[in-house]
């Protein structure tokens, strides 16, 4: 209707004495209409566009709903649990947080403990964890509501609050209290049977163990899940809100980049990108970016890394992605840092990675990125106190993986001092070269033997640099245009 003729059929609506009643009616009908939503964790992408064409009356039903004029609770609160799955399903994040936490407000006593209690703190820590990041709100909303699951034996939505807790404790490098929920996970799949929700057990152990540096086993568990996924596609099921088969594509292209596959890294990685552009879910084009960012920042492909980064970070915003926001500051300072302007990546940096701490997201590969920037503009001490503050979080919380990185990074910084502390510098070397090669992170050894084969060259071991570096540099077979490999190649010509 045209605005003119909707506001005199209000009027005429609200002059015959029945604009209640109908409001009633309205709201009840659209509350059964989408009430099939709630019948998985998430809604599928078949099914959105059916109710997407009704959000407008879904919003003026909760508008009346939550108004004085209503009367009876249970219709708001049924129609914001069926509404929840709908509006996380496009990424309406703050109107989901606000329709959640109005109806867990007005749960009666009869309520409390049942599946709308379920829906809603699922809803709410969902929301709240993607737009405000990891808080205790979110976290206490997600655990009440698997506990509910649990009691009531929906495994269905066991399943997808599993996954979100694994999600939000490698959020924040908590890795001992990620792999625990990968693991009630799996024998919840187990449970299920369904080929969607083995898939999603095989994401999440992987991204569990490449985070602990497993990369062969992370490996091993992400080609699982892929192989899954024609069959997860034919059962239909959803656990994630979109298709985990897109986080399982770009850890696996992260992954094999570490394990020194720097080609076949890159470009399974720019394919993942385009595909997660292709499902139009803004949520999981954010995680895509975020890692590929970070793969072609460790590769040194810096004109790709600026390109995603700016996509990242508008994402970020259009969707009210709050702590997206910030890793996309982040993301830039970086960046800016790798370029060599460093002053301005570390003014960035260091207002970020205080935002990020304070949402409790994970900042491990900033802190690195970070701590560089301040040793090469002379603050040795700040840079190794950053350094060692993220050694201790790693023993801490079991993220493996940064730790080759953070004790290289030490073993400069040792070098860097006006003092320079050789044969502490060089421990820390071997010890970042032992990890490496227990993690199978060929990318990490790369860096750690050249760092050691310069200081073996400086001390006059020309021929024990070479014997060092030399295997390391011959094994990779691809990339050998990439910035670490092009520096080793260097520094090899200099030691024949």
């Amino acid at each position: 209707m045209l605005e003119t003729i909707r506001a005199y059929a209000f009027d005429k609506l609200a002059e015959s004495g029945e604009a209640k009643e109908v409001a009633r009616r309205h709201a009840e009908f659209f509350r059964d209409l989408l009430a099939p939503a709630t019948e998985g964790p998430f809604v599928s992408f078949r099914d959105l566009p059916r109710y997407v064409r009704d959000i407008d009356n879904m919003r003026a039903a909760l508008e009346w709903a939550f108004s004085r004029d209503a009367e009876k609770v249970d219709i708001g609160v049924g129609l914001a649990v069926a509404a929840g799955p709908v509006l996380l399903a496009t990424s309406m994040l703050p109107e989901c947080h606000r329709w959640s936490g109005r109806a867990l407000l007005a749960l009666d006593d009869a309520m409390r403990g049942g599946a709308e209690e379920m829906h809603l703190q699922a809803n709410l820590g969902f929301s709240l964890m993607l737009m405000h990041g990891l808080s205790d709100q979110a976290l206490a909303a997600l655990e009440r509501s698997v506990g509910i699951a649990e009691e009531r034996g929906a495994t269905l939505y066991q399943m997808s609050l599993l996954a979100w807790l694994n999600i939000f404790y490698t959020r924040n490098g908590n890795c001992k209290a990620a792999l625990q929920y990968a693991r009630r996970s799996s024998a919840v799949a187990n449970v299920i049977g369904d080929a969607a929700a083995i898939a999603l057990v095989h994401f999440l152990l992987g991204n569990s163990l490449h985070i602990v540096g497993d990369l062969e086993g992370a490996r091993v568990a992400l080609e699982a899940a892929l192989r899954y996924r024609p069959q997860a596609q034919r059962t239909g099921m959803v656990y994630l809100g979109f298709d985990h088969d897109i986080l399982a594509r770009i850890n696996l292209a992260n992954t094999l980049c570490l394990q020194g596959h720097l080609r076949q890294a890159a470009e399974r990685a720019r394919e993942t990108v385009k595909d997660a552009q292709d499902i139009d879910h803004p949520i999981a084009l954010s995680i895509v970016l975020r890692h590929a960012v970070l793969l072609f920042l460790w590769i040194g492909d810096l004109p790709s890394a600026e390109e995603l980064i700016d996509w990242y970070a508008a994402n970020a915003r259009s969707h009210a992605l709050a702590p997206q926001i910030a890793v996309g500051h982040a993301l830039e300072g970086e960046l800016a840092i790798r370029r060599g302007d460093v002053q301005r990546g570390v003014e960035i940096l260091r207002g970020c990675v205080d935002e990020l701490h304070a949402v409790r997201y994970k900042t491990m590969d900033f802190k690195i990125a970070f701590a560089e920037g301040l040793s090469a503009t002379g603050r040795f001490a700040e840079s190794m106190s950053l350094i060692d503050d993220g050694i201790r979080q790693v023993e801490a919380n079991g993220d493996a993986i940064y730790m080759p990185e953070l004790l290289r990074v030490k073993g400069n910084l040792l070098l860097a001092k006006p003092r320079a502390r050789v044969g502490q510098a060089e421990i820390c070397f071997r010890q970042s070269l032992e990890l490496s090669r227990q993690q199978g992170a060929r990318v990490w050894e790369l860096r750690t033997a050249t760092d050691l084969a310069k200081l073996m060259a400086a001390q006059g071991r020309r021929e024990n640099a070479r014997t060092l570096l030399e295997p390391v540099f011959t094994w990779f077979v691809e990339g050998l245009d990439t910035d670490d490999l092009k520096a080793a190649e260097r520094l090899l010509t200099t030691l024949h």
